[in-house]
């Protein structure tokens, strides 16, 4: 048996912490300051793990390697299980004509660039975000939004900052399940949290974009459309993450969210619409503009023909080879638009099936194995058995099985032939290679880092903080974000620390923890692989510090707006937030 030890080094907390900081700070330099590839900067740190958990921390070999296996498995289920799925699925859609008339149906419902950015970069990106993630969002999204007529640059801004609100739940949930397997805190009530958290992001992100695409005016003339899709995004989210399924809540709050936007477009329009190149005219009444909308052509890029799309397989993105785009807008038949949506309508049927408690029951008992990991006998300092020790596999009901359940229905649906199916799987893995690598190094990281306990000293050094834990909480997940690129990836390396953490200083785990989360988001935008892909999404190679730069504020101010939130969430006064 291994007993994890407080402070190893020299019997000081403090120079044990420092030394525990290690691998986060050598994977923090690696890729913020010599921008190391991200597959290569996670093997580095956890090499460094490796040596301090057996060196410093006294863990004998065949745990310290037993560990990390049990990370990098966790990795592979239940995590990248969901996130290869969720691409296959996106690549069978984008595979077929189906993708081209979702867009058509999309870009056939105004002309004007301010609600499109809301309709594209927040609604449909947020869809996306929910199934592929990885800049799959970011790069559709801009693409799209440039094919409307709105500026590459512009076009990038956008999207990024729309690539908030749906982060914490994307790809199926896939950064709260992470933060569920490393804490080993209830997903029910992380889920809840988070849920209470982001929806007062979702309220505020769609008024930034139009102000960002027409200023003041925008804002003046569209706030009431902004307004609906924050609050319907907002609601959906808090609804479904609380009460209905938490894979599902951006797929639900995308849908919602579209809805709610269709129909208050019905009955009311800006007084101006900001088309291409920011011209600006007289909006037509709601029954004229849909008359308009439904012609072919409609606010289309003249001259342009056809669009296509590469992968990125460094990023599983899919992004333009060139610069021509789709100009016909006219409104697909309603038996098209059903089409179109359908893979959308199948994942939510069988996720849904999925909670009827029968069906529950039935594939949590056939479908559900827990055992301890082999190699792995740990207690904390306190003499108490390490919960991380125990898997508990769902491999019936497991989110990435329902996601390949529903792919295999989308195959038939659009009559894809088995081998073009298989094919495109392949390709997804091929396309994920390097993200198999970075996801699975990341977590045999945090395993190391909570199993031998150097996670645990971090956290109890940071107690000292006392109640401005609850401030450093965000901005400790922000960082992680803007440095790996990913909610996941950030939630797995500090969800830990900041459940210890939160312990020692008396506040909520299950805050601090679904904080991590939440905040975190907000670091998406500056990240280095986001920003490449909406870089080369709208041909503008070599403009990511440009991009990072005009994003910074934007980043900064919502952390600060989120931090403000979670700091009065962990007082009394909105403590009753807290499931």
């Amino acid at each position: 048996m291994f007993q994890q030890i407080l402070d190893p080094i020299s019997g000081s907390l403090v120079i044990s912490a420092l030394c525990a900081a290690l691998p986060l700070v050598l994977l923090f330099v690696l890729l913020g300051v010599f921008k190391v590839k991200a597959p290569k900067a996670a093997l580095a740190s956890l090499a460094l793990s490796l040596v301090l958990a057996i060196v410093g921390w006294q863990m004998p070999v065949n745990q310290a390697l037993s560990a990390t296996a049990a990370g990098i498995f966790y990795g592979l289920f239940p995590i990248l299980w969901i996130l290869v799925n969720a691409l296959w699925i996106y690549r069978l859609t984008v595979a077929t004509p189906w993708f081209e008339v979702l867009g058509r149906t999309i870009r056939s419902i105004s002309n004007d660039l301010r609600i499109l950015s809301i309709l594209i970069a927040f609604c449909f990106g947020a869809l996306l975000e929910s199934l592929a993630g990885f800049g799959a969002p970011v790069a559709i999204s801009a693409a799209m939004l440039m094919a409307a007529g709105m500026k590459p640059l512009k076009s990038a801004i956008v999207s990024l900052l729309a690539n908030t609100a749906p982060v914490a739940f994307g790809a199926m949930a896939a950064p709260i399940i992470a933060l569920n397997g490393v804490t080993g805190l209830p997903l029910n009530e992380l889920s809840s949290m988070a849920g209470r958290q982001t929806p007062f992001i979702a309220l505020i992100v769609p008024l930034l974009l139009v102000f960002i695409v027409d200023g003041r005016r925008g804002v003046k003339q569209t706030w009431p459309v902004a307004l609906v899709a924050g609050v319907a995004f907002g609601a959906a989210q808090f609804v479904t993450s609380n009460y209905f399924a938490v894979e599902l809540t951006d797929v639900v709050a995308a849908v919602v969210t579209v809805a709610a936007v269709l129909l208050m477009l019905k009955v009311w329009q800006p007084k101006e619409t900001v088309g291409m190149g920011g011209a600006v005219q007289a909006a037509l009444e709601p029954a004229e503009a849909a008359a308009v909308a439904a012609r072919a052509g409609a606010g289309s890029v003249s001259g342009a023909s056809s669009r296509h799309f590469a992968e990125r397989p460094a990023s599983g993105s899919a992004v333009p080879t060139d610069s021509a785009v789709p100009t016909d807008n006219s409104r697909p038949e309603p038996r098209k638009i059903w089409m179109a949506i359908a893979p959308y309508l199948i994942i939510i049927a069988v996720f849904s099936v999925a909670q009827i408690p029968f069906v529950k029951a039935w594939l949590s008992q056939v479908g559900s194995v827990t055992f301890a990991w082999p190699g792995l006998d740990i207690t904390d300092s306190a003499g108490k058995p390490v919960a991380a020790t125990k898997f508990k596999l769902d491999h019936l009901k497991a989110t990435g099985t329902l996601l390949l359940f529903s792919g295999l229905l989308t195959m038939l649906l659009y009559k894809i032939i088995a081998s073009q199916g298989l094919r495109i799987y392949r390709d997804t893995l091929v396309q994920l290679r390097w993200t198999i690598v970075t996801v699975t190094a990341v977590l045999g990281l945090s395993f190391v880092m909570n199993l031998s306990g150097q996670t645990t000293t971090l956290g109890f050094a940071l107690a000292s903080a006392g109640g401005f834990f609850a401030v450093l909480s965000p901005l400790i997940g922000w960082i992680g974000v803007a440095l790996t690129g990913s909610d996941t990836s950030s939630n797995s390396l500090f969800g830990q620390m900041q459940a210890t953490a939160a312990e020692q200083t008396g506040l909520s785990p299950v805050l601090m923890a679904a904080s991590n989360s939440s905040a975190g988001v907000m670091g998406k935008m500056l990240s280095l692989q986001n920003l490449a892909v909406a870089s080369a999404a709208v041909g503008l190679d070599g403009a990511e510090g440009t991009l990072f730069r005009k994003l910074l504020g934007w980043s900064l101010g919502l952390l600060a707006l989120i931090t403000v939130l979670i700091f009065l969430q962990s007082t009394p006064v909105l403590g009753w937030m807290v499931p």
